[in-house]
């Protein structure tokens, strides 16, 4: 039997001490555009590569069915990973660079957001996308880790774990998740439940 335990205590203190380094204020900021966004009826636009494409999904599972189940407005996630089929001939028929930017453009809408992901924040889709939103004035969040790259430079809203390990960075991006959900799911529901009640 192998003794994993020292590697996982170091693992978990690395983790902890990456959450106690977390920008509170940026992720309140974030928290409120993703609510103005909502209560003004906008799309929030997600995305990423590879587990950044996961937790993009998993990003509009939580508010598009998680909260939006109990509350009567619903929120707007549009993940880019999750058609595919779109994403497949994109990048084959144009090039993988363009994946998110092509599904961008001529729908974007003044008011909608754009939340991207990249843990090392230089994935020249995202940053192609990231760009053309901040083109047609749309504003950004950028979730990365690492030293951050260039997403981290160009977001209007940064949230960043500092860390030089690609899986506490995508732990840290899913606790953006489950953070934000939780709040939300605590004050737009008990709002609208007391709403009922009354």
């Amino acid at each position: 039997m192998n003794d994993y335990r020292e590697a996982i205590k170091n693992y978990l203190e690395l983790e902890k001490t990456v959450i106690d380094a977390l920008d509170v204020d940026a992720v309140n900021a974030a928290m409120n555009l993703i609510l103005e966004t909502y209560e003004d009826g906008h799309t929030i636009y997600i995305f990423g590569n590879g587990g950044s494409s996961a937790t993009a999904s998993h990003f509009q599972n939580d508010f598009n069915k998680g909260i939006s189940e109990y509350v009567e407005k619903k929120f707007h996630f549009q993940c880019l990973n999750d058609n595919m089929a779109t994403v497949m001939a994109i990048a084959n028929d144009i090039g993988f660079e363009e994946v998110f930017r092509f599904q961008l453009r001529g729908r974007l809408e003044p008011g909608d957001i754009v939340i991207a992901i990249s843990g090392s924040g230089s994935s020249p889709n995202v940053i192609n996308a990231v760009e053309y939103a901040r083109s047609c004035g749309n504003r950004v969040i950028g979730m990365t880790g690492f030293e951050g790259g260039h997403l981290k430079r160009i977001a209007d809203i940064s949230l960043h774990a500092d860390v030089m390990s690609m899986q506490v960075t995508e732990d840290i991006h899913m606790l953006f998740d489950h953070l934000m959900m939780s709040i939300f799911y605590q004050t737009l529901c008990g709002n609208q439940q007391q709403e009922r009640d009354n």
